[in-house]
């Protein structure tokens, strides 16, 4: 299946995703990739699907979904591969911009430093471009990159598309623990992503079953570590801890808000007492979340954050 949902997602509305790569052909093996080892590493574009053949599979989707009443917010470029491996991506996007829904694609950004990929990029509405270090051991040890590819050209190419680039670019981290979560590695990408001035930048922590066992999630300190440095250079930035709920609207379950809040934001104890008593309750809230080891209480810069606890999934 190539065309699949809509399904719910928080960067996005509700998306229809298009798998357009084979399973799994990859510039990058990470190892905390969900769907496991990378089982063809590949830089060489070249076509997987036929453009017609996709744009069948997406009306007849977009076709259901309408008779179901599901409204579609964007059509995605999410497939379990790298989606610039595609030589026919750009002609794609084209091929599906009559149909009149906004066009997004999640890229490992590992082929930007080649304009034609910059290009074809160029065509959607909204693009994620992954960045879990500038730093050349930790990105060889996460991100795993076939060996052609380097790191300095990647980055450049990043740059070079910000200057150019006209639709929503989002940027999106992902935090290992002891790898690139420390205080050091995290200030260097946030001075990068200061350049690159995403429209939102993405900090997210592994919660399914890694390629490697030895990958883990970053503490919950360094998860409010990384949203501290990152804030400081660039005015939205957003947790990915996998959660989805009601952001910032309070719908009357001073929990479920709560838990929804501090799953994108932690949220300062000063923000807390003041949520509470707009809502009439009292901290014994936030001590039953506390003790049912949903919410964590954590310090930095001399004040004490809550954050939701990242919901890993078993195996």
């Amino acid at each position: 299946m190539i065309a699949f949902g809509p399904v719910p997602s928080r960067r996005l509305g509700r998306s229809l995703g298009i798998n357009n790569i084979t399973p799994k052909v990859c510039t990058y093996s990470c190892a905390y990739c969900q769907v496991g080892r990378t089982m063809q590493m590949e830089v060489e574009r070249c076509p997987f699907y036929r453009p017609e053949g996709i744009l069948k599979e997406v009306k007849e989707k977009l076709e259901t979904a309408a008779k179901m009443g599901k409204a579609v917010d964007y059509i995605t470029f999410v497939p379990d591969g790298e989606p610039t491996l595609d030589v026919n991506l750009g002609q794609e996007i084209e091929m599906l911009k009559p149909l009149g829904i906004r066009i997004a694609v999640i890229s490992n950004a590992s082929l930007i430093w080649d304009e034609g990929v910059r290009e074809e990029l160029s065509k959607a509405d909204w693009v994620s471009l992954k960045v879990d270090t500038v730093d050349e051991l930790a990105w060889r040890r996460i991100n795993r990159p076939h060996s052609n590819l380097k790191l300095e050209s990647i980055l450049e190419g990043i740059l070079d598309f910000t200057r150019s680039y006209k639709g929503v670019l989002a940027t999106e981290t992902m935090l290992v623990r002891d790898v690139n979560d420390g205080e050091r590695p995290l200030e260097l990408i946030a001075d990068f992503l200061a350049q690159v001035r995403p429209a939102k930048a993405y900090i997210s922590v592994p919660t399914r079953p890694p390629a490697e066992v030895w990958v883990l999630p970053p503490s919950e300190e360094s998860i409010n570590r990384a949203y501290q440095i990152f804030s400081r250079e660039m005015g939205q930035v957003e947790l990915l801890v996998g959660y989805e709920g009601n952001i910032f609207d309070f719908a009357g379950d001073v929990e479920r808000d709560l838990l929804s809040i501090t799953a994108v934001h932690p949220m300062r104890k000063e923000a807390v007492d003041k949520f509470l008593e707009q809502a009439g309750k009292s901290w014994d809230v936030i001590q039953r979340l506390i003790d049912a080891g949903q919410l964590v209480e954590t310090e930095y810069g001399g004040n004490r954050f809550y954050l939701r606890r990242p919901e890993i999934m078993p195996s």
